[in-house]
């Protein structure tokens, strides 16, 4: 069927994506945060559970900027909150995590913010492995089919969690929702479009189909099952959340993204408040405080979609099967 696990890092264990591989779908992960022997690591329990299709997602890095005044403020904002912990480990190294991918040789890797190097996808496609793109706009999915991609996910802003914009900078300004989008590219690509953005059920499904995507992908209507084995506040949150609930902010990591309008996210978007430092400063900051003994910072990125009262605290198999069931019957 063709329903695709989005590839959210931090919420997609190896459970959630066999769950969906095994029901017909799509299983996935994203591995932003993680080194390449978590990266293998997945793999393998994923391959112990499922011979299904999966898809492995990573970050194309920002161009660093340093702004050491922005910096001092988000870290002075953040005493606010009580005391920080040690600082994190250090990130890992993107070259060493393309290889770890390519070496496990996954059906998809997909990439978000910017574009794969040519070289880099020549020996994906030596591999057997596709590439798909994730675009919010007509000129970044006309870059990602030039540069060699065989599909492009079109993210609308009803997305949960960070926005995939090329331009860091500019995500604020594309604010365009997945049904003008999805049609918007379809009629100007030659590769196929998957829609990504709100879609929580079979409805969503379907009327995607019928904008003309070949296939969807359902991020947030996943995270109340019991594989996803998110944070109980972060679930409990997105339970009947209404989508005028969720905002974009840059409070969690410096990139923007949709999540739930919590207190800490609320602080952020105070008068008073400072810009966050830069992506991945401010994920570094934020991630110290959690280690701390802070109060009032959100223990994990609360991130939600739209559609997020749509989200079944059933398991994911069904979730997905229902949701194909639905799209069936309002296709036929």
């Amino acid at each position: 069927m063709p329903i695709l696990e989005a590839p959210m890092a931090g919420a997609c264990p190896a459970e959630l994506a066999v769950a969906v591989a095994e029901a017909g779908g799509m299983g996935a992960n994203g591995v932003v945060l993680d080194p390449p022997a978590r990266i293998l690591s997945w793999v393998e329990r994923f391959r112990a559970g499922s011979a299904g299709p999966f898809q492995l997602n990573i970050w194309i890095p920002d161009a660093p900027v340093h702004d050491p005044s922005r910096r001092r403020a988000a870290d002075q904002f953040l005493t606010r909150f009580g005391e920080a912990g040690e600082p994190g480990p250090p990130a890992p190294v993107f070259a060493e995590q393309c290889e770890a991918m390519l070496d496990a040789r996954p059906t998809v890797i997909s990439s978000i913010m910017g574009l794969l190097a040519p070289a880099y996808v020549e020996r994906m496609h030596q591999r057997g492995i596709a590439w798909f793109a994730c675009a919010t706009t007509l000129a970044d999915a006309l870059a990602a089919q030039d540069a060699g991609a065989d599909a492009v996910v079109a993210q609308g802003m009803e997305a949960g969690g960070h926005r995939g914009s090329f331009d860091p900078q500019a995500a604020e300004q594309i604010d365009v929702g997945l049904f003008a989008l999805l049609p918007h590219l379809v009629d100007r690509l030659r590769i196929p479009v998957i829609a990504a953005g709100g879609i929580g059920d079979g409805r969503g499904v379907a009327a995607a189909l019928a904008l003309g995507a070949s296939a969807v992908q359902v991020g947030t209507a996943l995270l109340r099952s019991p594989e996803a084995g998110i944070d109980e506040g972060w679930s409990a949150c997105l339970d009947g959340l209404a989508p005028e609930q969720t905002v974009t902010t840059r409070a969690y990591s410096g990139r923007l993204g949709r999540a739930v309008q919590t207190r800490f996210v609320t602080a952020w978007a105070a008068p008073e408040a400072p810009l966050p430092a830069h992506y991945p400063e401010q994920r570094r900051l934020v991630g110290q405080w959690r280690r701390g003994a802070a109060v009032g910072v959100d223990r994990v990125n609360h991130w939600a979609g739209q559609s997020a009262a749509l989200a079944a605290a059933a398991p994911a198999g069904e979730i997905i099967e229902r949701m194909w069931s639905v799209t069936r019957g309002l296709l036929a």
